[in-house]
């Protein structure tokens, strides 16, 4: 009887395994010991569409810069964050590039979160959660063979992750070791391939079972996880879920609900969150807006357009503030606000989406112990020796999470003089 399993079902299938979860967690004072000393966490967040700079950017740089339009729903935690401009990864442009934010200068390279992730993740239920506020989002984190981690876009699916019942669980196991078994036939017949087909080939097979063995990985760990204890919450969801393009904001808050609540039942360590960007119309204040998103973002200089856009930019930093006071009024196990010990960065691989450009792509850090309450510019004008890339701030980042880093794609000097 012919296998009910093929190369293009097992892919399908591999990248639902690639995006559950680990479904248990360890008691939190076993946890604690092991933990970096100076941050913990690390919290990525990409606006597809990027953010209007004229907007964000102040006038100066230093402590003393002016709040801008766009950056208003944060006045009252400027000395909880950094502001960033003139980082970027040298990478080129247009929408297919946007990617590049979390992979630097080369698209499909392990991208920031999962390095992170094989670091320190293991110490929770799950090693990661890559998450979309809504449909239709680029892919933005990558694993090893190049391979993208789809996102999970749902609400209800989310929470379901962090919080299941015992029947969740069961299923779990179930599609668990379906996959397990899944893998074990495509291996197979992939590897009798290997003497038949050209040394091109053979190449790309190695970095096809490079990403199985990813698989393989994650998968093993969820399963030795499956019968632990899951933290009880009272967090409510909406009836339905907000997944429709035009509810990207509704939906983006409630993710940040959720991520907050991970974070405070240490069920995760490493998350990213994708901000979709499209045609889909927002309604801000109450009032819909004339265009579409992505309309918006190619306003050609036009002032009703860039107001509208204006408009959408805040929304999303008045979904990041919540986060942020939400991690900063809760308390951990020592006693100290869970935004001290978690990094979070809101960034984006498009600097001017009107242009198509990926050059100065605007990046906000917030919390993890760093030194905070600037602007910090950065120009291609000064000499080379004193250019920094975006990935020098990723350096940093994980040197703060406790995790040696020397390099970040084409940057190797690090942001440790002005931060740590």
């Amino acid at each position: 009887m012919k296998s009910p399993f093929n190369r293009r079902r097992f892919l399908s299938a591999a990248g639902s395994l690639l995006a559950l979860p680990m479904l248990e967690s360890f008691a939190p004072k076993l946890r604690a010991a092991s933990l970096p000393a100076k941050a913990r966490r690390l919290v990525c967040v990409g606006a597809n569409l990027g953010l209007h700079t004229p907007a964000l950017y102040p006038k100066t740089a230093g402590a003393d810069y002016e709040i801008t339009p766009t950056l208003e729903p944060l006045r009252d935690l400027r000395s909880e964050f950094t502001l960033f401009s003139g980082l970027d990864h040298r990478a080129g442009g247009g929408h297919g590039n946007w990617p590049n934010y979390l992979c630097g200068k080369k698209i499909g390279d392990v991208s920031l979160d999962q390095r992170v992730a094989a670091e320190i993740g293991d110490a929770t239920r799950f090693p990661s959660l890559v998450l979309s506020a809504g449909s239709g989002a680029q892919a933005m984190s990558y694993m090893k063979g190049n391979v993208a981690i789809p996102a999970v876009d749902r609400p209800s699916t989310l929470y379901q992750k962090l919080f299941a019942s015992a029947a969740d669980r069961s299923r779990a196991e179930y599609l668990l070791q379906s996959g397990k078994s899944a893998l074990d036939f495509v291996t197979r017949e992939a590897r009798s391939l290997q003497k038949s087909v050209t040394a091109v080939d053979r190449d790309k097979l190695e970095e096809y079972f490079t990403s199985v063995r990813e698989v393989e990985k994650r998968i093993g760990k969820q399963l030795s996880r499956i019968s632990e204890v899951i933290p009880s919450v009272d967090y409510v969801l909406p009836s339905k879920d907000p997944v429709a393009p035009n509810l990207m904001i509704e939906c983006e808050g409630i993710l940040y609900d959720l991520m907050a609540l991970a974070i405070q039942t240490d069920s995760c360590r490493v998350f990213s969150l994708v901000l979709p960007g499209g045609s889909q119309v927002f309604t801000v204040n109450g009032k819909m807006l004339r265009q579409g998103y992505h309309a918006l973002s190619h306003h050609g200089n036009d002032p009703e357009k860039i107001e509208e856009l204006i408009a959408v930019d805040r929304e999303n930093m008045r979904c990041l503030a919540g986060f942020l006071q939400k991690l900063k009024s809760t308390r951990d196990a020592e006693g100290k606000p869970l935004l001290d010990t978690t990094l979070v960065m809101f960034g984006t691989g498009m600097g001017d989406a009107s242009r198509h450009s990926s050059d100065d792509l605007p990046t906000i850090v917030a919390g993890g112990g760093l030194k905070h309450g600037r602007h910090l510019a950065f120009t291609r004008t000064s000499p080379e020796s004193e250019q920094r890339y975006l990935g020098d701030l990723f350096i940093t980042l994980q040197r703060q999470l406790g995790i040696e880093s020397a390099a970040f794609s084409n940057a190797s000097q690090s942001l440790d003089d002005l931060l740590a």
